[in-house]
């Protein structure tokens, strides 16, 4: 039995994703007793809720844990709750595709709750000194479509795997790099950003913490 964990393609004006990066970096690795199974997902409403429920029929996974960019957060988002709401605001899918308020799966209840045990995986991730918060947000784009239907779909088939979603903030490589292509000698303010290699170690300790509780 392995690990499953997703990141996202690049998209938007991201030329970078830290998910994905973070995902194959981790790929093939061993975290309490199993090896982690990596895969990037399409950053397409269309296909991504397929792809997971193939990956999950494929490894019959301990734990999944789902991550993708949010640019802006100081830190790590380990999120609370995934909503039925397609909405790509100002940024279209890589397939072009702009869902506004549309339900996820029509006649379906309004959320469902991660199953991770999140507040002691942020416990966790703050005693290692690795920034991080509960957040009850996962927005309205392709992270909380997959959080919310891989939950569904668990739900549906009665698998009891813990699963959830985390949301990683930028590197300071993408950080610097949006100032240079913008007007960092004129004011320009800096996102957010954390290591690669912290974040890395933040989806190991997710992995630990919910199997080893």
């Amino acid at each position: 039995m392995t690990h499953l964990l997703t990141g996202y393609e690049p998209f938007g004006d991201h030329d970078e994703n830290p998910s994905a990066m973070v995902a194959r970096e981790l790929d093939g690795e061993q975290v309490a007793g199993h090896e982690i199974s990596s895969h990037v997902l399409p950053v397409e409403f269309d296909r991504t809720a397929g792809e997971m429920q193939s990956l999950i029929k494929t490894h019959d996974p301990t734990a999944i844990v789902a991550t993708g960019l949010a640019a802006g957060r100081a830190g790590i988002s380990v999120e609370r709750i995934g909503i039925n709401v397609n909405d790509c605001g100002s940024t279209p899918d890589n397939a072009d595709a702009e869902p506004r308020n549309e339900r996820i799966r029509p006649d379906n209840q309004a959320g469902y709750f991660a199953t991770l045990p999140i507040v002691s995986v942020v416990e966790e991730l703050l005693e290692r000194g690795i920034p991080a918060h509960v957040s009850n947000t996962a927005g309205t784009h392709l992270c909380n479509n997959i959080l919310y239907s891989t939950r569904a779909y668990l739900e549906a088939k009665k698998l009891n795997i813990p699963m959830g979603f985390v949301h990683l903030p930028c590197t300071p490589g993408m950080a610097a790099q949006q100032v240079h292509d913008g007007n960092g000698t004129s004011g320009a303010s800096v996102q957010p950003s954390l290591s690669l290699s912290m974040q890395a170690e933040a989806i190991r300790r997710t992995f630990k913490v919910t199997v080893n509780g």
